[in-house]
């Protein structure tokens, strides 16, 4: 009997929602396999959303940035955190209100094209803050945010990444300036972007998914966003978060599955089966033996990641693992925290 192949992730899902920064590109630089993921997807007929938390740019300025490292996106695929900022504004405030924006041109721009009155600075008849990332932003626009916060405006954060990934490395992102004028204000902001479901969820009624699969590097932005909107998710290696990060995440910030990179997406993508105390993957497997979990197979094979994965989320549903991974002999590979 011939065995039919297993289907690939882009016959799984119908549509794939992309996160940017360290997944297709680290700041001006591209990452490998990623422009090719993408256009394989495309060519498959997926259904492409690229959703970012990065503030700093419009849509189609995300768009051209992409262009740069090689991946094809257009303005429309876009879910940025300031489109789903500024929704929040729209349930609170009445058109044509004063919005103090922290942040670049883009951000202002997005404010206003929802109906409000973007500003620089702080008056009695501003009705909110909302805080996004830009490279010029410092103390003089915290400032006058504390001090529209202070006499009781809405604060509002476009996301709350405590880094960004450059070429260079990982500098302070919006999370690291929002820690400050969260500190000074004692005041903590609504977020627009992941962690929260609403970027996911905002997008997949947009294009009408129904199979969707959030692709990202962070377990504390893309997949915890996932896992809060209901949606499966794929951790990809280029970027912040490890193989040992995703064993040992809490449920909130668990992945589906564990990839390299995007150069897979069109291969043969086995589900993982569990039975009892164990899992099964392709040909590779583990079991839970006691609080530890023994391999049957290496965890640099993505099969037996995915099993494990499968297995704690079974066994593991509401904790995080706090064992040791073991190999085949019984020898630690991953030890206890």
């Amino acid at each position: 009997m011939i065995r039919r192949p297993d289907p690939s992730l882009l016959q799984l899902h119908d549509c794939l929602l992309f996160d940017l920064d360290g997944t297709l590109m680290n700041g001006s630089d591209p990452i490998a396999h990623a422009a090719d993921g993408v256009r394989r997807a495309r060519e498959a007929g997926v259904t492409l959303v690229f959703a970012t938390n990065n503030a700093s740019r419009t849509p189609q300025q995300a768009a051209d940035h992409l262009a740069t490292v090689g991946v094809t996106a257009h303005a429309d695929e876009m879910i940025t955190s300031p489109q789903v900022a500024s929704s929040l504004l729209a349930r609170t405030l009445e058109p044509g209100q004063k919005v103090l924006v922290i942040g670049g041109d883009s951000l202002a721009a997005e404010v206003r094209a929802a109906g409000f009155d973007p500003v620089r600075e702080d008056s009695a008849d501003v009705a909110a803050v909302v805080q996004g990332w830009a490279p010029d932003v410092g103390w003089a626009q915290l400032a006058e945010g504390a001090f529209a916060i202070g006499h009781g405006a809405l604060y509002v954060a476009t996301n709350t990444d405590a880094t960004l990934p450059t070429e260079r490395g990982f500098a302070p992102g919006n999370g690291s300036l929002v820690a400050a004028l969260r500190h000074a204000t004692g005041v903590d902001p609504l977020v627009a972007g992941k962690p929260e479901p609403g970027m996911f969820e905002v997008a997949v009624d947009r294009v009408g998914a129904r199979r969707p699969l959030v692709i990202g590097d962070r377990l504390d932005t893309d997949i915890a966003g996932a896992n809060r909107a209901g949606m499966p998710s794929l951790l990809v290696l280029t970027g912040v978060s490890t193989i040992e990060n995703a064993l040992r995440a809490t449920p909130l910030e668990r992945p589906t599955a564990v990839l390299p990179d995007l150069s897979a997406l069109h291969h043969g993508f086995p589900l993982p089966v569990v039975s009892g105390t164990g899992a099964r993957c392709g040909r590779s497997g583990a079991e839970m033996q006691g609080e530890d979990i023994r391999l049957h197979g290496s965890l640099d094979d993505m099969l037996t990641v995915r099993a494990v994965l499968a297995l704690l989320a079974d066994q593991r549903p509401d904790e995080a693992f706090t064992g040791r991974v073991l190999d085949a002999d019984g020898s630690e590979v991953i030890p206890a925290p």
